[in-house]
């Protein structure tokens, strides 16, 4: 008895379950009714119960595409009753050509009269190839968007000079004067009232602005049309002796610090960047190239390096007149050796901590027989202010005939920038003369204004010459001396830029001469 209850109970359970499976399995096999729109038609199919929408459109012999959609889902369940929608979805795309207008520029010129307008440059429509991408849905187009631009053809803008004639006197200048106005080139020859317009781009960014030594050529930079984090811009050269030469592109691009002509040579060095989205814009390589005006492709003369503290910013350079090379960077002066590709370091400077996104890099001017480099150190400052922070800056003399470091000027201001004049025969021997600026407010030489100071080559005969006393200062920039003395001139002109003019001042007795009075000037050159 024992035995047989619990077989009993066995068979009582198999039972049970036979009559479960029994009463579930007509659901597995119930169909259920759904309708099914497509293609512009309706229909009904009947699938098991528990199919999802693609199993009904496959039961239903529609085949769906990677880019069609339903409604509901695919992957949804469906119940009877239940309403599938299947929406055919293309997409195509198309390319077409636009016509991009051309801009229009003026350019004010003063050697024309006030009002006269010339056409210097006719404009001309650019092209562009658009490809858009078009969706459609169930054959009614629901977008269509932009996926990428070729510029077929550039646009060149339409140059108008306008006159703007001023009441200026006209003076007889030596060798050639070139300003960037507007970003276009000009150039002076022989008197203020001959001007010439040598490039019409109207893209010159002023970072490099340079006449060669025998100033037949000039070289600028132009801004990229590329966004700034990819190009910020690209070096050029054109010949200033011919009323319509064509600009020749360097193959050199992202040059922001230097540029400069090798002495004795048809060739150019530089030094370049590496675009950057934040702030200052860059990352300096501190390295430099050759490229000759002959052609061939650039030639690396110094390999990328660090440029020791702040080198993030980027080290200057300037040649002197027999061919030597001298670098500043923020925290050390030095030559370098182009044949060997290494630098030569010959004095360390306490570099500036500016707090910001930008750092301070000593400016150099050599003298003209290579004997000595005029400089702008940074100064200490009492306790408790720390070396870096000092605001004192002093303009210095590098002697390379005594090897002895001498401070000229105190307490200059950063943006001092030394120039200095061509050498000039006084009695039996040749003597020169620095032009520097002086910061009007020394201890904020960063945001100051400053005047214009000439003295002797030993730091002798210090005079301000420009502007008057109780005339606003002058923007930091480089002085540039006139090439060549003027018979009957007590002095020397220097070219300044005042107030967005250019101004010729004679460093002899002060006298200065307005040139231009459009206010736009922010660069020029004088070989």
């Amino acid at each position: 008895m024992n035995f047989l209850k619990p077989v009993g109970m066995f068979i009582t359970r198999i039972s049970f379950f036979m009559l479960l499976l029994s009463c579930r399995s007509p659901q597995f096999n119930q169909l259920i009714s759904v309708n099914i729109t497509a293609d512009g038609e309706t229909r009904k199919v009947q699938v098991q119960s528990g199919s999802t929408v693609s199993q009904a459109l496959e039961q239903a012999g529609i085949i769906a595409g990677k880019l069609d959609r339903s409604d509901p889902p695919y992957y949804a369940l469906l119940s009877d009753g239940d309403a599938v929608q299947l929406v055919r979805v293309e997409e195509i795309f198309e390319t077409e050509e636009k016509i991009v207008p051309f801009e229009k520029q003026s350019v004010r010129n003063e050697t024309l009269p006030e009002g006269e307008t010339r056409l210097i440059q006719p404009g001309v429509n650019g092209l562009q190839e658009i490809t858009y991408r078009k969706v459609i849905e169930d054959g009614i187009e629901i977008s269509r968007s932009p996926v990428k631009t070729v510029s077929l053809m550039d646009a060149l803008p339409e140059i108008v000079m306008v006159g703007a004639q001023s009441s200026f006197t006209p003076l007889s200048i030596p060798g050639r004067l070139v300003f960037l106005s507007s970003g276009n080139a000009w150039i002076m020859e022989g008197s203020t009232a001959n001007r010439r317009l040598i490039v019409s781009t109207g893209d010159l960014d002023g970072r490099i602005f340079l006449l060669s030594p025998n100033s037949e050529y000039l070289i600028y930079t132009r801004k990229s049309n590329k966004p700034a984090d990819q190009e910020i811009n690209t070096l050029w050269t054109v010949r200033t002796t011919s009323s319509n030469a064509s600009p020749v592109w360097l193959q050199a691009y992202n040059v922001v610090h230097f540029a400069g002509w090798i002495p004795g040579t048809n060739s150019i060095a530089y030094s370049t960047v590496e675009p950057r989205s934040s702030t200052p814009g860059w990352q300096a390589n501190n390295d430099l190239f050759r490229v000759s005006l002959a052609g061939g492709n650039p030639r690396k003369v110094l390999e990328s390096n660090s440029g020791g503290i702040y080198g993030w910013w980027g080290a200057g350079f300037t040649f002197s007149a027999d061919g030597r090379l001298a670098y500043a960077r923020p925290d050390q002066i030095g030559l370098v050796d182009m044949d060997g590709s290494y630098l030569k370091p010959m004095l360390d400077i306490t570099p500036l901590n500016t707090h910001s996104d930008w750092a301070w890099t000593p400016q150099l001017s050599w003298s003209p027989d290579g004997r000595a480099l005029y400089v702008v150190t940074h100064a200490g400052a009492p306790e408790p202010i720390s070396p870096e922070e000092s605001p004192f800056f002093n303009l210095t003399g590098l002697s390379f005939a005594s090897d002895t470091t001498e401070i000229l000027s105190e307490n200059t201001g950063m943006f001092s920038n030394p120039a200095v004049s061509p050498s000039r025969q006084q009695g039996s021997e040749n003597t020169f003369q620095v032009a520097y600026l002086q910061a009007i407010f020394p201890e904020q030489s960063d945001t100051s204004r400053y005047r214009l100071i000439v003295m002797d080559r030993d730091g002798s005969d210090r005079r301000t010459i420009f502007p008057p006393p109780d005339a606003g200062g002058l923007e930091p920039q480089l002085p540039v001396w006139s090439p060549e003395p003027l018979a009957g001139q007590t002095g020397d002109f220097i070219a300044i830029i005042y107030a967005g003019n250019l101004w010729l001042v004679d460093s002899g007795n002060n006298a200065a001469y307005q040139v231009t009075g459009d206010g736009l000037i922010s660069g020029t050159d004088w070989k």
